[in-house]
């Protein structure tokens, strides 16, 4: 017999059609919120933040910045995922005085691994920087969609759609954030012709490695 996550995963499916008329409670959304800041990252630096757009006219706009898919004209709200633009130093001195200021951890035992981090940082290209910290983002978004899942909480990872363009209208740039994935939230349409298709995956057999 399944576990009830594995019923909730088997339930879940990239939702196609959202039922505007319904909307997340401040419940459910506070449930995404706090997901996505409890998510794990590397160092647990966080260098990421969600944009939540719930208003109805900007959500029509944002369907053509998104090859007009329907989903974020109809889902209750967009969740943007977003990337910081740059970590400097600044943004690792103030990682480390929340860890002093919330663990009370005295200043010579951080030290050492805020140098040592700093030290990393410098010596790595912008490039590089970026792409750390998307991974970092793809794992807040699998977090997202497992609770979604977990929550009776339909959803649509997209990313179909124009970041330039989306960072522009939602004013992310001001913000020193850039977009990277588009997440629709809410509730499916019963008319949905995805809803009872079987999921076509490839098998836990197939998949799965054990070394014993």
């Amino acid at each position: 017999m399944p576990s009830k996550t594995i019923e909730k995963l088997q339930w879940r499916y990239a939702t196609k059609k959202f039922d505007s008329s319904k909307n997340l409670s401040a419940a459910k959304l506070n449930i995404l919120k706090e997901t996505f800041n409890l998510t794990a990252t590397s160092y647990g630096l966080q260098p990421l933040k969600l944009v939540i757009v719930s208003n109805t006219d900007l959500k029509a706009q944002l369907m053509p910045l998104t090859y007009n898919q329907p989903q974020v004209r109809d889902a209750s709200h967009v969740l943007v995922l977003c990337i910081e633009k740059n970590i400097d130093e600044d943004f690792i001195v103030d990682h480390f005085k929340r860890v002093a200021n919330t663990r009370n951890t005295p200043r010579n035992i951080l030290e050492p691994f805020e140098k040592n981090l700093i030290a990393s940082f410098t010596e790595k290209d912008t490039l590089e920087i970026r792409d750390w910290m998307i991974n970092q983002l793809y794992l807040t978004l699998g977090s997202l969609l497992t609770v979604c899942a977990v929550e009776n909480i339909d959803a649509c990872p997209i990313e179909g759609f124009e970041p330039k363009k989306y960072d522009e209208l939602l004013g992310l740039d001001a913000k020193n954030l850039a977009s990277i994935i588009v997440l629709p939230v809410g509730y499916r349409d019963e008319s949905d012709f995805f809803i009872n298709l079987k999921k076509v995956r490839r098998g836990v057999d197939e998949l799965i490695v054990e070394i014993n």
